[in-house]
């Protein structure tokens, strides 16, 4: 890879001595990226209802919760610190607190790394160990392998960084169980197959962004020929794994309907998406992040019906 060349993050930021409190307590906030985690919460949840076949302690929900948003906050921070040079070249991550200078890279460091060591510590002494190394190991992961190894390498970056992403429905089983089982395994490998189809249309919309600061992400070593298939083939492995529930007995009706229609949708739009591909559209008419937003729109609805079922049965 060639280096990229950055200003210093922060060079043309806000001055150290005029950093309102405020807005200093609001970037430290921002590094933990609040809105991806609330995605990585419902994953955890739902599966903590199919764990306990019905309402789990809620103060174990709010532990669980709570642990799970120091950890991931502590790996974006230290995502945030390591790409700070090329976050400094993306339109889409300018504003970042260590490319504005409102929270120098050192700060940034030191918060991820506490964020990180209390959140083990949380999760060990208030919910259980298992939990805790699990989280440990969801957060050295994103970082040391997808950041520091894969991102800038590699154009399956993101099918095998992923797997960070997957790790809140192990935790969410194991906080319950204290062990994982097969369902936490399969729920594991929707969450693993969803990812790239998930993320691919965005990186379709955004490739030119990826291509300057040069992240090897599919789009940009691609066409979008071969990006929408790959997302048409890892859409039907990831619908296909989701229905596996039912017949090892975990879920019953109401989880099967609605994995297969929003499943259903979701294929809808992944070939609709490759057919545009294919026909050689681009730009607007692409319309790649109709699925990009409809995959946030499936894995909530899927998640939820794994939260509902055990009532329904």
């Amino acid at each position: 890879m060639t280096a990229v060349e950055s200003r210093p993050a922060g060079v043309l930021g806000t001055p150290s001595g005029h950093r309102p409190f405020g807005a200093r307590a609001m970037a430290f906030v921002a590094l933990t990226k609040p809105r991806i985690i609330e995605l990585l919460l419902i994953t955890t949840v739902p599966v903590m209802f199919l764990a306990e076949q019905g309402v789990p302690s809620l103060w174990l929900v709010l532990v669980t919760c709570f642990g799970g948003y120091l950890s991931a906050g502590g790996a974006n921070a230290l995502n945030m610190y390591i790409d700070r040079d090329i976050d400094a070249l993306m339109d889409r991550t300018s504003q970042r607190p260590l490319v504005t200078g409102m929270v120098s890279p050192r700060e940034c460091l030191v918060f991820g790394i506490s964020l990180g060591v209390v959140s083990t510590l949380f999760f060990g002494l208030l919910v259980n160990w298992l939990s805790a190394a699990l989280s440990l190991g969801a957060l050295l992961f994103y970082v040391v392998v997808y950041t520091m190894l894969l991102k800038r390498r590699t154009s399956q970056n993101i099918v095998w960084g992923g797997i960070a992403g997957c790790m809140p429905v192990l935790i969410g089983w194991s906080a319950v169980k204290n062990e994982v089982s097969w369902a936490a395994v399969i729920l594991f490998l929707v969450i693993f197959f969803w990812t790239p189809p998930h993320y691919w249309p965005l990186s379709m919309k955004v490739k030119d962004d990826y291509a300057r600061v040069g992240v090897p992400m599919l789009p940009v070593v691609a066409g979008n020929r071969v990006v929408a298939r790959q997302i048409v083939l890892y859409s039907w492995v990831m619908v296909a794994v989701s229905l596996l529930l039912t017949p090892l007995g975990y879920t019953g009706w109401f989880y099967t309907s609605v994995a297969l229609l929003a499943g259903g949708w979701w294929l809808w739009e992944a070939h609709a998406l490759h057919a545009r591909a294919k026909s050689g559209v681009t730009g607007a008419k692409l319309k790649e992040m109709r699925l990009f937003h409809w995959s946030i729109t499936y894995v909530s609805l899927l998640f939820v019906a794994v939260a509902v079922d055990p009532f329904l049965r």
